[in-house]
């Protein structure tokens, strides 16, 4: 408590305390949470896949394969793919530096891109962009031709108050508005991975969702960092621990922001609310000390990112319950 009062003006601090006492029973006892940290599993429940509704026909798909090894700008002129993306790329209001429609965020950071149209496995279907013209916008679309299904990425470097960098995930052919990694077919993972290595985006970045509905969701982190197959060395632990603090802390400062936004994709907000810089005092005390301070932090962010997305469980997610 010294530390509060240290901080915070005498005139204000029995509203602050209000607020650290909220942060505790929201939260759940810090102090046992860092006692139990150590002992957590890796892993809480398997993945349930997405239900991606209104499946694109393949014959309206085949076309794509024409375009394999060819630049993606050649691809975007056809009106074919036009007609895809209508299906593909929900009705939204996004900020992309200024309001716009999703749709033309994606064709900006797209436009003219060089990038060679994917085909693999005679099936899957990427195309690429890397060059948007500010914010270091890159774009991607990409189609399953077996089970018709589309989804789409816009990443950039946002300026209107929102954590950045921002990797959005979109397709109107998902309804739902709680998602992790894992439950997105693991090809579109795959991918997804291989562009962001080669236009050079961070293994981890404030992620989110865009469904049918238009509104923004955070796209948990549920991988683990520090798996590896069975037959491969293990990462270094101070490594894989740290990537998958990082993404702890992301999911929770996106899930901040769209709570304080409504999840509207096109939402600006400039500051934190004092209940979370509370919450940030409270968790570097807790964690300060003990045998596994990064798990502490990683398990309380966990809890607090759960809380801020109304309770739910957090699918799927390396080191917490």
């Amino acid at each position: 408590m010294r530390y509060l009062t240290a901080i915070i003006p005498r005139s204000r601090f029995v509203f602050f305390l209000l607020l650290t006492l909220e942060i505790w029973i929201v939260g759940g006892l810090l102090s046992a949470a860092a006692q139990e940290a150590g002992s957590l599993p890796e892993v809480s429940a398997e993945p349930v896949p997405a239900n991606f509704q209104n499946r694109i026909p393949g014959d309206q798909l085949a076309f794509l394969k024409e375009y394999a090894g060819k630049p993606a700008k050649l691809l975007m002129k056809d009106k074919r793919y036009h007609a895809l993306l209508k299906l593909a790329i929900p009705r939204s209001e996004y900020h992309y530096g200024q309001d716009m429609p999703l749709a033309d965020t994606s064709d900006l950071v797209m436009s003219g891109s060089s990038l060679l149209v994917q085909l693999r496995e005679d099936r899957y279907v990427t195309v690429a962009g890397r060059q948007g013209p500010y914010l270091d916008g890159k774009g991607l679309m990409w189609f399953d031709l077996q089970e018709g299904i589309a989804l789409g990425a816009v990443y950039f470097h946002p300026t209107n108050g929102e954590p950045a960098p921002t990797l959005a995930i979109f397709s109107r052919q998902l309804s739902q508005q709680s998602l992790g990694m894992s439950e997105l077919p693991l090809a579109f993972a795959s991918d997804e991975i291989q562009w962001a290595t080669q236009v050079g985006i961070a293994p981890v970045t404030v992620r989110y969702f865009i469904p049918e509905n238009g509104k923004k969701y955070v796209l948990v982190h549920d991988e683990d960092y520090c798996d590896h197959p069975p037959d491969q060395p293990a990462p270094p632990e101070a490594v894989c621990q740290q990537l998958n603090a990082d993404a702890a802390d992301a999911d929770m400062n996106g899930a901040y922001f769209m709570a304080q936004t409504h999840n509207q994709a096109n939402a600006t907000a400039w500051m934190l609310g004092p209940a979370q810089v509370a919450w940030l005092s409270l968790r570097e005390q807790s964690c300060r000390v003990g045998p596994d301070r990064l798990g502490c932090r990683i398990h309380i962010t966990r809890e607090r990112t759960r809380q801020l997305l109304g309770g739910r469980p957090l699918p799927h997610v390396a080191g917490h319950r």
